[in-house]
């Protein structure tokens, strides 16, 4: 085992990066987790944790896997409409005794729980990521208000946009997907009942999905094809974040209204992108977890569920492999091939279902 004394340093406390750090110090590691937020970033929409996703979960830490599920709403059916409302096929989904579900649940609940789990001190906020050097048995994370961090290892689960990764593979491009989304949370007691998951299907695929999240709250998603202009190429979002009125009259007057009624500040507005698979995900003693390694599309809704996994297998590898250099071997040896699938089906279903 790589001995309990090694420091780890991760970049980045949003799901992946947290989850890691609880799993990391479980094991007796000595774990520092920076983030370059003021505070917890426990803002977000609704989440589809997929049955997998609870599994990386509750093989790490049950507690965690509780609390998620006292936060939300088991997955109970998968509705599919049209435009017009009428309903195209309708899947019940149902459990053995004792397995777990998939969940619909806010990102706010998710992260809380698992942040809920690590030590107050090991949490660095204000932490922005400068530079990054290392040596074959050191690396260090140069910070921006100029402190710095010094350990055994450095991970980086800095999302979509990682400065980590850029150590590793340099000039990373996004891909983009060909659609903006919008995102919100909204009061509702009527429209979506516990449990559900509505998708508004058009003629190649998705046009809105709607899932109830718990504590009398539905999920929205909405979704639009829209070329980016110059000005909005490398951008996370749009130049106009106001959803078209002519887009939003398309759908059913009950599905339409419950939009309409979202507050502004529980809405927002992205371009889909994800990033081609990368040849390889560290060099020397830094590497990348979640999204920064592997961002995809969330057709499959893998996003999440992936970053846990990574955590899982890293912390497995971590501690049954002689020294660091073999765990990071290891770890990519069996991970690339199976994000590179979740990434490469992701992105075919996306362009099938006519994000592009």
């Amino acid at each position: 085992m790589v001995p309990s004394h090694t420091r780890i340093g991760i970049i980045g406390a949003g799901t992946s990066g947290a989850y890691l750090a609880v799993l990391l110090i479980q094991q007796g590691f000595q774990v520092d987790l920076f983030e370059k937020a003021p505070h917890p970033r426990t803002d977000g929409c609704g989440i589809l944790i997929v049955q997998a996703g609870m599994q990386a979960l509750h093989q790490g830490n049950p507690k965690i896997t509780q609390k998620i599920i006292d936060s939300g709403d088991a997955v109970k059916v998968f509705e599919f409409r049209n435009l017009r409302g009428g309903v195209i096929n309708s899947e019940p989904v149902t459990y053995e005794e004792n397995e777990l579900p998939g969940m619909l649940v806010h990102r706010k609940a998710i992260l809380e729980a698992i942040l809920d789990e690590l030590p107050p001190e090991c949490l660095h906020f204000n932490a922005e990521l400068a530079s990054i050097a290392q040596t074959d048995r050191s690396a260090t994370a140069h910070f921006k208000d100029g402190t710095k961090w010094e350990g055994h290892l450095l991970i980086g689960a800095d999302g979509i946009l990682s400065k980590v990764r850029q150590s590793i593979v340099p000039d990373v491009e996004l891909f983009y997907l060909g659609d903006i989304v919008w995102r919100g949370i909204v009061e509702d007691n009527r429209f979506c009942p516990e449990g559900n998951f509505f998708v508004y299907v058009r003629g190649r695929g998705i046009y809105a999905n709607f899932f109830h999240i718990g504590g009398g709250r539905t999920h929205w998603g909405f979704f639009i094809e829209k070329e980016r202009t110059d000005s909005e190429i490398g951008k996370l979002q749009p130049n106009n974040t106001t959803i078209p009125p002519q887009e939003l009259a398309k759908l059913p007057d009950d599905a339409r209204k419950l939009i309409e009624s979202t507050p502004l500040e529980n809405i927002v507005c992205r371009f889909s992108y994800d990033i081609d698979p990368l040849p390889k995900i560290y060099d020397g003693r830094v590497i990348l977890i979640g999204d920064a390694a592997h961002a995809k599309s969330s057709t499959r809704a893998r996003g999440m569920t992936s970053g846990w996994e990574d955590g899982l297998y890293l912390t497995k590898h971590l501690a049954e492999s002689a020294n660091i250099p073999e765990a990071l071997e290891k770890f990519q040896a069996e991970r690339l091939p199976i994000v590179h699938e979740y990434q490469r089906t992701s992105r075919e279903m996306s362009l099938k279902i006519g994000r592009r």
